[in-house]
């Protein structure tokens, strides 16, 4: 029997149930659901980072979209107020458009 203590998408479990199989689940409360998005963000990263197409790496993308509505929902922030941070954040520091890759800096 895999073990897997992780958070699942929430269609998972009718799909188990699909395929005849049984399963042991719980709902997890708020502050336990946050933990458990950063653990899959950090998953759903180190798959985008070994995708080696671009429908894959686009797919892996689309999950951590995911996890990071799911973050603002139950943290009680919009998306749009991520998006205001973000473009703050933007005009104070620069985006990674440019693709800067920073060797070192010479100390004083």
């Amino acid at each position: 029997m895999p073990i897997y203590n992780k958070l699942v998408r929430d269609q998972i479990l009718e799909i188990i149930e699909a395929d005849g199989l049984k399963y042991n689940a719980r709902i997890l409360e708020p502050q336990e659901l946050l933990v458990e998005v950063k653990a899959k963000m950090m998953e759903e990263a180190k798959e985008f980072h070994e995708a080696d197409s671009v429908p894959e790496g686009v797919e892996e993308l689309a999950d951590i979209l995911e996890l990071i509505h799911t973050a603002l929902n139950t943290l009680g922030v919009s998306y749009e107020d991520l998006e205001e941070i973000r473009e703050q954040k933007k005009a104070r520091r620069g985006g990674f458009k440019k693709a800067i890759y920073l060797i070192d800096v010479e100390d004083k």
